[in-house]
This record gives C-alpha cells, structure tokens and sequence, in this order.
C-alpha cells in the first residue's frame, strides 16, 4: 500500500471542453486532495500506533523471551550445578569406599598382627614358664640338700609371686571361687605361722597335719601334674606339694618344734579338725550362701561344681546319684572323712619317721610327673593322631585324583594294560597297596607336620586346680 493516493490525471494542455467544466474538475480534484491529505493524516496516525503496538508487542515478547531463556539458562545451570554435585557427591561417596576398604583392610592386618602377636606372646610365656619351672625344681633340689634352712623363705618369695598371679588370672576367668578351697587357706595359715606364730604349737599341728594330708593328697585326688610350660599346673603343684616340707634342725627357727617331741593322735586330728571346721563354716556362709545366685545360673564355678559335672570321675558319679537336696551335706561330709583318713599317715607314721616322710614326698611327686608325662603324651599323641588322620585322607584323595587323570578310557573289547605304577593307585573295586615311596613321603610329611604342632602348638583347655 502507497503511502500518497494517486495523483489525479493531468488534464489536456490544449481546453477541449468548457470552462465551467473545468472549473468544476478543478474544484473536485481539490476535494479529491484535500480527503487524500486527511486520509493520509489517518493511516499516518493509526500507522504509527500499530507500529507502537507491534513495537511494543516485540518489546513484551522480547522481555518474555529474555525472561524464558533467563529461565532456561537459569534451569540448564541448576541441572548442570546437580550434575556437578551429583558427581561430587559420587567422587566423595567413592573415596568414603575407598576409605571404608582401606580402613577393613588395616583393621584386619592390625588382627592379623594381634593374633600372631598374641600367639607369640604365649608361647613366649610358656618358655619362660618352663625355663623358671625347671630351674625351680633344680634350685628346690640343691637347697633341701645343701641348706634346708632356707626353705621357709623360697617357700614365701614363690607364694608371693605365685598365689597374687593366680589371683588375677582366675579373677579374669570368673574361676576366683577356687580359691576359698582349703588348700589356700592352709597356705595361709602356714605363712601366718612362718612369720608372725613361730612359737603356737597348736597351729604348728594343725598345719602340719593338713598339709600332710588333704593338702598333699589332693595332687593324686584333683590329677596335678608337672608340665613346666604351664604356669598354672606348676602353681597348682607348688601349692599342693611345697608346704609339707620338714627339715632337722627347724626347732631353732621355730621354737614350737621343741615342744612336740612326738604327735598326740587325738590332739593333732582335734587340732586339724577345728582349722578344718572353721574354714568348712566360712566357706559355706561366703560362697554357697552368700553367692548362690551366681553359682546356680552358671556364671562362677566351685569345686562342688566341677566335681558334680565330672561325669567320669567317682566323685562326680557318686553325688549324681544322690538327691539335689541332699548333695552339698553329703559332698560336705564326705570332705571331713577324706580330710580325716589322709591325716592318718601324718599323724601315726610321718611325723616320727623321716624316711617315710621322705617317701610320702617322693611318691606324690612321682604322681605328679607321671600325670605330667600323661599330658604330654597323651594330648600331643591325640594331635599327632588327628595330624596323620588328616595326612592319609589327603594323601587318598591326591592319588585318586591322579589315578583318575592317567588312566585311559578302553572304548573297546580289549583289556587295557597296566604298568606297576598302577599298584598304588585307588580304584572302587580293589584294596589300596601303598607304595613305598608313598609312605616314605608320608612319614616325611608326619614328621613335619609334628615338628610344626610342635613349635606352635596352641594352649590346651586344662582341669581348673584347686
């Protein structure tokens, strides 16, 4: 569209037609102009305001299209943002993996370590275990001979460290109940009489007599044994076998020898008997009446206790067989009778005689050693048997294997020859025959196996000792 109307036709130079006419084409070009003149005020005006409004229009949507795409960025970079985070939070959650398995892994070498430490903690303790038992029966051996006036103090300086470190490791075992027995308390009381009562010829008696008897007895009753690598045999011996020593010549250290130049049965049993009550009397009040609770739920062990579940002992069967009501009065009584009947030698036949005296000794000893060589034989010939029980199925199953891999598969009618190779090997049908190699080789791997039980042999679950 033309922004000017038309201009009107130019008229002929030369008047063909009227004046008038003319005058009147004239006038109605002039009101032909003057309406084209508003018209074009009109489409000028209106022009300009559309060209406002689309000018506007594009100013909105420009500002709408600015603020959407302010929108869009503003979206793109939240998600680019997430993206990012979303990555760091994978980076962080794969180093805290990371830390995670590297954190189990040294928490499991630091076991590792801990248990070869500990491994190497105990059978470094059982040397010196060992090395100290034997050089204390060696240095026991010279000065009973050479001066037995020290015994009473080697007797004290081992009761010393002996006696508080059972303390503690039955403390830590929950087994500290053991030690109200009665060996303990003469123990004690031997000490008591040692240092403070050298002089009471009651309580000479009384301890003479008990350690004599139950005490010394009991290394028979309760199996001690003389294994040197276990510090808590050894200190289960010593108590039982170290205070019944006597020597000549003790009435000067202890002047209430001089005064019994020989044992009164009746007095030395009614002496021994009023110790022996006395500590029957605390022991029931502390421990089976005070402490019953935890005896009855299984979490402390007595005496009573371990020689009720000893199906296999006579003691263990005897009070099975009697009422529960009844049992503790007839395990009771039946202590006082065993008390009474082992006093029985030291009252009538040791306390006079020297050579029995010496005897007695020597025979509970040997009983010790004998148990000794018992466990050492027994328990590691039990391992040695589970070692070559083990050895033989393995040695089976490899010559199987490899009889099983060399034999051919016959696919015909024809017999398959065997060469001798063939004699060791195991088949369903026939008996196995070993080769002497094989069991040369078996005998090699026995015995290194043996010496590796040996070198690292783990401590056995033992009896616990009064």
């Amino acid at each position: 569209m033309a922004s000017r109307p038309p201009t009107p036709p130019s008229l002929p130079a030369k008047g063909y037609f009227s004046v008038p006419f003319e005058r009147f084409i004239r006038d109605e070009a002039s009101d032909w102009a003057g309406s084209f003149t508003l018209l074009d005020t009109v489409e000028t005006y209106f022009d300009s305001h559309v060209d406002l409004l689309q000018r506007k229009l594009q100013r909105q949507l420009q500002k709408h299209g600015d603020r959407l795409k302010l929108k869009a960025e503003e979206t793109f970079k939240i998600k680019d943002l997430s993206r990012d985070l979303s990555g760091d939070l994978l980076a962080e959650n794969f180093d805290r993996e990371i830390k995670n398995f590297k954190l189990k892994i040294s928490t499991r070498m630091t076991k590792l370590a801990a248990s070869w430490q500990s491994a190497k903690v105990i059978r470094t303790r059982e040397k010196v275990s060992f090395f100290f038992g034997v050089m204390a029966l060696l240095f026991s051996a010279l000065m009973f001979g050479m001066h037995p006036e020290w015994v009473h103090v080697a007797y004290t300086v081992m009761s010393l460290y002996l006696l508080p470190l059972r303390v503690i490791q039955y403390k830590r075992r929950a087994w500290h109940y053991f030690l109200f027995d009665l060996c303990y308390y003469v123990n004690i009381l031997n000490l008591i009489y040692i240092w403070f009562l050298p002089g009471n010829a009651a309580l000479f008696v009384a301890c003479y007599c008990l350690s004599h008897g139950p005490l010394a007895s009991a290394v028979i009753t309760w199996r001690n044994s003389l294994v040197f690598h276990d510090q808590d045999k050894v200190t289960s011996l010593f108590v039982h076998i170290y205070p019944p020593h006597f020597y000549p010549g003790a009435s000067i250290r202890f002047p209430a020898l001089a005064q019994i130049p020989y044992l009164d049965p009746v007095r030395a049993l009614i002496l021994s008997g009023g110790i022996y009550c006395s500590w029957q009397l605390l022991y029931w009040k502390f421990v089976l009446v005070d402490r019953r609770a935890k005896i009855v739920s299984g979490q402390r062990t007595t005496s009573f206790s371990w020689l009720l579940n000893d199906k296999r002992g006579f003691i263990g069967q005897s009070l099975a067989s009697i009422p529960a009501q009844y049992r503790e009065i007839f395990f009771f009584i039946g202590q006082a009778f065993y008390a009474i009947l082992t006093e029985i030698p030291a009252v009538f036949l040791l306390y006079k005689s020297s050579m029995w005296s010496d005897a007695f000794l020597l025979l509970i000893f040997a009983v010790s050693v004998w148990n000794g060589g018992g466990f050492y034989i027994e328990v590691f010939g039990r391992k040695f048997e589970r070692e070559l029980e083990a050895l033989r199925k393995e040695l089976a199953e490899a010559s199987a294997r490899s009889s099983g891999a060399s034999t051919p598969i016959n696919h015909g009618s024809t017999p398959v020859e065997t060469d001798n190779s063939s004699i060791g090997s195991i088949s369903p049908d026939y008996p196995t025959i070993p080769l002497p190699g094989t069991e040369l080789n078996s005998n090699s791997s026995s015995s290194s196996s043996v010496s590796n039980m040996n070198s690292q042999s783990d401590p056995l679950d033992e009896k616990k000792n009064s």
